[in-house]
C-alpha cells in the first residue's frame, strides 16, 4: 500500500507515514530489548491514524469531532514516550519523530477547532429547518 492513496489527505497521509516511522522505530527499540516503552509507543503511535482514519467514516460532525479528539489524545501519549526517550541517554534517537508529530498535532489542532466552529448562519438555518 502506497502513502499517495492519501494525497487528498494531508492529515490522513502524515498520520499514515507517522505510523510507518513508528512501525520502524518500534523494530529498533524490540532489537535492543526495550519491550516497555516499544509497546506503549506502537500502540499509541499507529493509533493517531487509526482514529483520523475512523473519522472519516463519522455519523455526525460531533462524531467525527470526538474521534479526531481521541486522535489528538493520542497523539499526546505519543509525545510522551517518545520525548522520554529523547532524554534518556540508553534509546535511540526519535528526534524525527518528535517533528512530525507535531506537526501531525497542528493539523489536528487546526482540523478541531474548525470543526468546532459554528456555521455563522447557523442560526437562521435551524429557523427554517
Amino acid at each position: 500500500m502506497e502513502t499517495d492513496l492519501y494525497e487528498g489527505n494531508p492529515v490522513l497521509k502524515h498520520s499514515f507515514e507517522f505510523s510507518l516511522m513508528i512501525l520502524d522505530y518500534c523494530e529498533v527499540l524490540q532489537q535492543e530489548k526495550k519491550f516497555i516503552l516499544s509497546n506503549q509507543i506502537l500502540k499509541c503511535g499507529t493509533s493517531i491514524g487509526a482514529n483520523i482514519t475512523e473519522a472519516q467514516n463519522s455519523e455526525s460532525k460531533a462524531d467525527f469531532i470526538h474521534k479526531m479528539k481521541i486522535a489528538a489524545k493520542e497523539a499526546g501519549e505519543t509525545q510522551y514516550w517518545l520525548r522520554l526517550c529523547a532524554f534518556s541517554k540508553n534509546y535511540p534517537d526519535c528526534s524525527h519523530l518528535i517533528s512530525r508529530l507535531e506537526q501531525i498535532q497542528k493539523l489536528l489542532g487546526k482540523i478541531l477547532s474548525t470543526a468546532k466552529r459554528k456555521h455563522p448562519f447557523s442560526y437562521f438555518l435551524t429557523l427554517f429547518w
